[in-house]
């Protein structure tokens, strides 16, 4: 089978430009067909602070009342997608500016308001994923950038988590490809420290990340990292590796299997 490496860039990184930068020359000399897809939290963060909305988060994921979906939509498929998409032509690699609403390609459904009441946040599932669209264009050789904004199919757009958004691209692909999933972050991995960047878990199974999960030693935004890890596993991904942006073309990090 072909390969296809699905990689998604997180919004610590995406914030520094010097960073952001040093990444993208990584990653446009990454062997094609592959697939980008960015966060932006950060940079919309603080936009919201600047604009007196107030970020509310729930387990690790943004609260997405109204007022927040239009500054994200505005954050990550306007500034930061475009602006990806414009270095990455400058280094050579042919990109596409996409959201999940362009073409269809990335469909979801607006989360149960119970337990928590997330707003405007949508739920992927890959079987929706217009496949046969993605397929065509890196058969032409064009580089797909995503941000995490989806649509319903009624006219609404919703946010959506961009881990999710990785790996739910990633299983709806693996049925045509040997599909690899890098996630690539400000650390080094997972981490047995918080505080100690070389403390890095080479290997995670199920098994024992649910016992990490159970002492506290992983919590917060990693959790549903790790959670949308496991599930693409589970689905048909070949390879998942959690690693820091810069080793995005060596084989430090941590994977899991």
């Amino acid at each position: 089978m072909k390969e296809l490496t699905v990689i998604k860039i997180g919004g610590n990184i995406v914030d520094q430009p010097a960073a952001l930068e040093e990444f993208l020359k990584a990653f446009s000399k990454y062997p094609a067909p592959k697939i980008l897809i960015h966060g932006g939290g950060v940079m919309a963060s603080e936009l919201s602070a600047k604009m007196g909305i107030e970020v509310k988060m729930q387990n690790g994921r943004r609260v997405t009342d109204l007022d927040t979906l239009k500054l994200v939509t505005m954050v990550y498929a306007g500034w930061i997608n475009k602006s990806i998409v414009a270095i990455l032509q400058k280094l050579g690699c042919n990109a596409i500016g996409l959201s999940g609403a362009d073409g269809d390609l990335v469909p979801a459904t607006r989360r149960s308001p119970e337990p928590v009441d997330f707003g405007y946040v949508g739920d992927v599932n890959p079987v929706d994923i217009n496949s046969s669209l993605l397929e065509s264009l890196l058969g032409r050789g064009i580089t797909p950038v995503f941000c995490a904004i989806t649509h319903d199919r009624n006219g609404s757009l919703l946010n959506t988590n961009a881990d999710t958004m990785a790996s739910s691209l990633a299983i709806a692909l693996s049925s045509d490809f040997y599909t690899r999933l890098i996630y690539c972050f400000e650390k080094e991995g997972v981490l047995y420290d918080q505080e100690n960047p070389d403390s890095v878990v080479p290997l995670i199974t199920r098994a024992n990340y649910q016992t990490m999960k159970d002492n506290g030693a992983i919590t917060g935004g990693m959790l549903p990292k790790l959670d949308n890890a496991f599930a693409a596993i589970e689905s048909g991904v070949s390879e998942v590796c959690i690693k820091h942006a810069s080793n995005l073309g060596n084989n430090k990090g941590t994977v899991l299997r």
